[in-house]
């Protein structure tokens, strides 16, 4: 399960509207619990697919390494990665199944014409992903 506050659920979707007709791409950084996964904030990255970036993303590891950083030394992690699929479902694409790894949540917001759609988590387990509960 992965917990998110209405405010972070927000800026993600802002961000994918901004990147729109372009995928956006980014961080949860947050603690792991008993109940799952716990996001206190989202951390924008680059998207280094400039070729496909209308339905690829490449997250910056500059970016990401930096973000590790900062957020280890304030006792967080990183509990997982987001990203947009402009006029596409959120539902994860055999591109993202292929670069997932275990242990994160993957959120997918759809951006319909523009417009924030819906919003799922995902997470991977055996070779496949399955959508995990979400709170927000």
């Amino acid at each position: 399960m992965l917990t998110i506050t209405p405010a972070i659920k927000a800026l993600i979707e802002v961000h994918a509207v901004e990147a729109y007709p372009h995928e956006c791409c980014g961080v949860l950084v947050g603690r792991i619990d008993a109940g799952g996964r716990v996001a206190v904030e989202s951390a924008r990255t680059g998207n280094l697919n400039t070729q496909r970036a209308h339905d690829r993303f490449e997250l910056d590891p500059k970016d990401y390494m930096r973000i590790d950083r900062d957020a280890r030394a304030r006792g967080l992690d990183i509990i997982g990665i987001y990203h947009s699929h402009p006029d596409h479902p959120a539902r994860p694409s055999e591109t993202d199944l292929a670069a997932a790894w275990e242990g994160y949540s993957y959120v997918i917001v759809a951006v319909n014409q523009g417009k924030p759609g819906d919003f799922h988590s995902f997470e991977l387990g055996e070779g496949a992903f399955r959508q995990e509960e979400l709170r927000c």
